[in-house]
């Protein structure tokens, strides 16, 4: 053992209290890694008792874990005597010293060995002690590491802890004593005081009903919900008490009866007794757990792009958990007539989940399925529709089948509805491949009458190819009619849509499908939607003819009188009649004033293309350039569509060629006809799209391409052109402007992953990117188009408040009064005069909004307007 240093008597009075503290943190830490092993069996066996775990253990169980406890107790206990040292004032002294600088306690504690006769050793020696003594008054108590992480690297002692609060607040101290009665003789206490029992009543959780304490309830009747589970505890001697019960299935046998723990579930109302002292008993009426009900509550709807909408309410007792709708066809509703007459395929039926609300109850709601099933074989065919239902509990509840349309999109124009007409024969049945082959052929006889691109007609001719290759020897396959019907789907899409990218096309196609809409019978939202789109069309014609206006320079006032009295005003209020005409159903009346509108659409474009002196805006070149970049990436479509044919058939497409040139040609000139007529720039560029394979020309009448030249090099000619349009593009820092830089970014990202699918000459995954690039340059000038228009009404609004000025030269205030004379801020005139005087006040607040959102005005300006703003 370590001798204590002899220290100086001043010394020690200072390390008293240093010394003490420090000795009693190495006693603690000696102690915690000597004993965290007792103390965590202890504390674990201590939650076990509380918690009443050894009341659910067998008395096997219970006497193994008390062994196990004994025996982990001993070894603890023994583990502590062999490695617990309580610490010296030594050891303590040493502990303080090691963590001083220069250890100044065993400095102060030694004596001089050599030249203490000497005077100048002395007097170095004593400085050196003096030194060492004021070390030894800074010394504070070290603290004790405490740590036992590297003794026990799992934590055991953490997990006996936590045990430990759960039993602290969920378990009960009385519960302890319990474990006497598991040792021999120890019952003997509980069988002296007779014995007892408890029990509680557990509804479902999804009833959300609160438990039933059986000892609180007198005898009598208990309505609990259907699928209780009631528990029984009983205590004492066994066979003192039993429980008799016909509310569950259970057999009723003598040791059934006289089990110490008892659940059973509740099936059915009767009686549950509790027989032997303090017994009691109850007649236990259950409540029975309704099924569920489905109902539809309004017809189906055909909402715009053909959704199919079917409202619905739902109920049950304690909520519904989920639903589904089977959809069948109702072939008794069918008109089996032309392609429907042959015998169908053998198709499931459509199982679609019911939406459910996300919160709330759901004990009763209403909802709405909405799918879209314009694809679909079925679609647009009568079809059963079956609701069901299902609870918490299992049972699930059903609506009677619903008879009705599967409703889809549907086609208005006249080429579109015969591919989806022939579409559908093919999905009906395989055996109608060669009968759908021939009509396609028919109803695409003269291709220049219903195709407006040749890429179109090509793609058709290529699924009808691929539809009748093979028939003779083998019948057609489920993956092959799937991938057909797909490629007609696409066909019908673009053949009703279109080519937008040209604003009269778009426009007349708009009314084209509005006038056959009229004669089918549209509803109300397909009617909105077809408005919709001769609104949008409307616009982007008005826009494009206003550029137009600008690049051809002013012209002569009788050419334009007639334009300037249409307002755009007054063409809304046009287009709104006609749709309240179509809702009311007079479609008469409705088609009479379409026709009007049409016509003056063709009055309109007839003064349109005069040559004039203008010089175009920066926005009008990038229209051009963008509109030009549009064009050569058709005809890079186009063309790699033709290599993308002579990949997949070589020795047919030598043939097909000579007729297609043929037919393209017919198209070129039937379309350079009308050009010649004055119909406009889009038809010019089809017409020339039409002549492309013979004159080696890019659509739209672009440059020539170099014939050496592969079409991934094009491409990427193409990409760098359009990186520098987006350079030069203007409406930088508006809404509109950005949305077009970014589309026109996707449609260089879409031409990067075309150039590279053509250098691996994958055609078919170069079309897709082409699709996209187009898709989304359309999408950059419409946005390019809007800001254009927006900034020439800023423009035009700021030129007619100046016209409006007084013809003598005097201004007038935003009110439209004269200023004061002779210096005055003021006028006599009165505030508001005119009759449309809330019009007046309506552009003046507009003018105030757009001045204060104005970032090139003063701060100060601004901030005013803004509190006006705010006033008013």
């Amino acid at each position: 053992m370590t001798q204590s240093p002899q220290l100086p008597d001043a010394a020690r009075r200072g390390l008293r209290r240093p010394l003490a503290l420090t000795r009693a943190g190495m006693a603690a830490e000696r102690g915690a890694r000597a004993f965290w092993p007792l103390w965590s069996i202890a504390l674990a066996t201590v939650a076990v008792l509380m918690l009443g775990l050894h009341e659910a253990a067998s008395l096997e169980a219970v006497w193994i874990g008390a062994v196990a406890v004994a025996l982990g107790a001993v070894w603890a206990v023994w583990r502590a005597w062999r490695i617990m040292a309580w610490p010296t004032e030594a050891e303590a002294l040493e502990q303080l010293d090691a963590a001083l600088p220069g250890r100044p306690i065993a400095a102060i504690s030694d004596t001089q060995a050599i030249g203490a006769g000497d005077a100048a050793s002395r007097a170095v020696w004593e400085a050196h002690l003096t030194r060492m003594a004021a070390r030894v008054r800074a010394a504070r108590a070290q603290a004790p590491n405490l740590r036992l992480s590297g003794r026990d690297p799992y934590a055991l002692r953490y997990v006996a802890l936590t045990a430990f609060a759960v039993a602290v607040l969920f378990g009960s101290v009385l519960r302890i004593g319990s474990v006497a009665e598991m040792t021999p003789g120890g019952g003997g206490q509980a069988l002296a005081a007779g014995p007892a029992w408890e029990g509680w009543i557990e509804p479902p959780a999804y009833t959300g009903k609160p438990s039933l304490y059986l000892a609180d309830l007198p005898a009598g009747e208990v309505a609990v919900p259907e699928g209780s589970r009631l528990t029984l505890r009983l205590y004492g001697e066994v066979g003192a008490l039993t429980v008799a019960e016909t509310v569950s299935t259970r057999t009723g046998d003598r040791e059934t009866a006289e089990a110490p723990a008892q659940s059973f579930d509740v099936a059915q109302s009767g009686e549950v007794r509790i027989d032997g002292p303090g017994g009691r008993s109850w007649d236990i009426a259950m409540l029975p757990d309704a099924p569920p009900s489905v109902t539809v509550t309004d017809p189906m709807e055909r909402a715009a792009g053909g959704e199919f909408q079917q409202p619905f309410s739902a109920s049950d007792d304690h909520g519904v958990v989920a639903g589904r709708v089977t959809i069948a066809l109702d072939a008794a509703a069918l008109d089996r007539r032309h392609g429907l007459t042959a015998e169908p395929d053998p198709r499931e039926a459509i199982v679609v989940d019911l939406p459910m609300p996300i919160t709330g109850d759901r004990s009763e709601f209403t909802e709405t399925l909405i799918e879209n099933f314009s694809e679909h074989a079925w679609a647009n065919m009568p079809v059963t529709l079956t609701f069901e239902v299902t609870d918490a509990l299992g049972q699930t509840g059903g609506s009677a089948p619903i008879s009705t349309d599967l409703a889809g999109l549907r086609f208005f124009d006249p080429m579109a509805q015969a591919v989806v007409e022939q579409r559908r024969d093919l999905l009906w049945s395989r055996a109608n491949a060669a009968r759908v082959a021939q009509i396609l052929r028919a109803v695409s006889y003269r291709p220049d009458d219903v195709f407006s691109s040749e890429t179109l007609y090509l793609r058709l001719r290529v699924a009808i190819r691929r539809l009748e290759a093979g028939l003779d020897v083998v019948p057609l396959s489920p993956e092959r009619q799937e991938e057909i019907a797909q490629a007609l789907w696409d066909i019908a899409l673009e053949l009703e849509y279109g080519d937008m990218a040209d604003a009269l096309e778009r426009l007349r196609r708009a009314q084209d499908r509005l006038s056959e809409a009229m004669e089918n019978g549209a509803s109300d939202a397909e009617i909105a939607e077809l408005m919709q789109e001769l609104r949008e069309a409307m616009q982007d014609y008005m826009r494009q003819l206003a550029e137009q206006a600008q690049r051809d320079g002013n012209q002569q006032a009788q050419d334009q009188g007639e334009m300037q009295e249409i307002t755009g005003d007054q063409l809304q209020d046009m287009m709104d009649r006609i749709q309240e005409l179509m809702e009311q159903g007079r479609m008469e009346e409705a088609q009479r004033l379409l026709d009007q509108l049409r016509q003056m659409m063709e009055n309109m474009q007839v003064t349109q293309g005069q040559p004039g002196q203008g010089q175009p805006s920066p926005g009008e070149q990038a229209m051009e350039g963008l509109a030009e970049t549009l064009r050569n990436q058709q005809g890079l479509s186009d063309e790699a569509f033709r290599d993308l044919q002579e990949q997949f058939n070589p020795n047919a497409q030598a043939g097909e060629n000579q007729g297609n040139r043929g037919q393209s040609g017919n198209m070129g000139q039937g379309q350079e006809h009308s050009q010649g007529q004055g119909e406009g720039q889009g038809q010019n560029r089809q017409g020339q799209q039409g002549q492309q394979g013979q004159e080696g020309q890019t659509p739209g009448g672009g440059e020539t391409g170099d014939p050496g030249e592969s079409l991934a090099d094009r491409q990427q000619a193409l990409r760098d052109e359009l990186n520098r349009q987006q350079q030069n593009l203007p409406g930088a820092g508006t809404a509109e402007g950005d949305a077009a830089r970014e589309a026109l970014d996707r449609a260089g990202d879409a031409m990067d992953g075309a150039e590279e699918a053509l250098r691996e000459n994958d055609y078919a995954d170069a079309l897709d990117h082409q699709s996209d690039a187009m898709e989304a340059l359309r999408e950059g000038m419409r946005n390019l188009g809007e800001q254009m228009a927006q900034q020439q009404q800023q423009q035009n609004g700021q030129g007619q408040a100046a016209a409006e000025g007084d013809p003598q030269g005097l201004q007038r205030d935003p009110l439209g009064r004269n200023a004061g004379a002779q210096g005055r801020l003021g006028t006599d005139e009165n505030l508001l005069q005119g009759e449309d005087v809330y019009r007046r006040a309506e552009e003046l607040l507009d003018e105030i909004r757009r001045r204060s959102g104005d970032q090139t005005r003063p701060e100060q300006e601004r901030d005013y307007l803004r509190r006006l703003l705010d006033k008013f």
